[in-house]
């Protein structure tokens, strides 16, 4: 019962991360800049009520702690973790990188951009400036992040294999 709450949970967090993510975009050329990365916001009416209550319902069953991981450029991610993790009394881990991305570094029109040339080549592992997590005491995790060109960001590769 557990892992179907956990699973319901984590497609409800899925869905209202990509919420944006559904349309098709075309894939990038040498003659087309790549879709521009951006943090999938929630839907202007988010059946709030639904998701509290089912992160209530997983709260009261779950053994063990609750986590939220997320990586935010810009903060619509940032504001999404957060609102489940007060959901779910669960603890908030923000994925911090190294060197900070910059308006320069994000834009997607700039092929020489940071964010281009990480997605661009999927070895490419950013570096986390946030404290080492010891996961032990958690059993159940969240993780948040947006969607740039179709894909995660590389830093959540990083997080991930560490």
């Amino acid at each position: 019962m557990k892992k179907v709450i956990s699973l319901v949970l984590a497609s409800i967090l899925a869905l209202a991360l990509t919420a944006c993510g559904a349309k098709e975009t075309p894939q990038a050329t040498q003659d087309t800049p790549a879709p521009a990365p951006t943090e999938a916001a929630a839907p202007a009416e988010t059946p709030a009520a639904s998701v509290e209550s089912a992160a209530a319902e997983a709260q009261q069953t779950a053994e063990g702690g609750i986590l939220v991981a997320y990586f935010s450029a810009t903060g619509t991610t940032k504001g999404v973790a957060e609102k489940l993790a007060s959901a779910v009394d669960g603890d908030l881990y923000e994925i911090v990188p190294t060197e900070p991305y910059s308006d320069a570094d994000l834009n997607w029109n700039d092929r020489e951009s940071r964010s281009t040339k990480e997605q661009n080549d999927k070895n490419v592992r950013p570096g986390i400036a946030s404290e080492t997590l010891d996961l032990s005491g958690y059993t159940t995790i969240y993780v948040g992040f947006p969607i740039w060109w179709g894909e995660e960001p590389r830093i959540m590769d990083t997080f991930v294999e560490t």
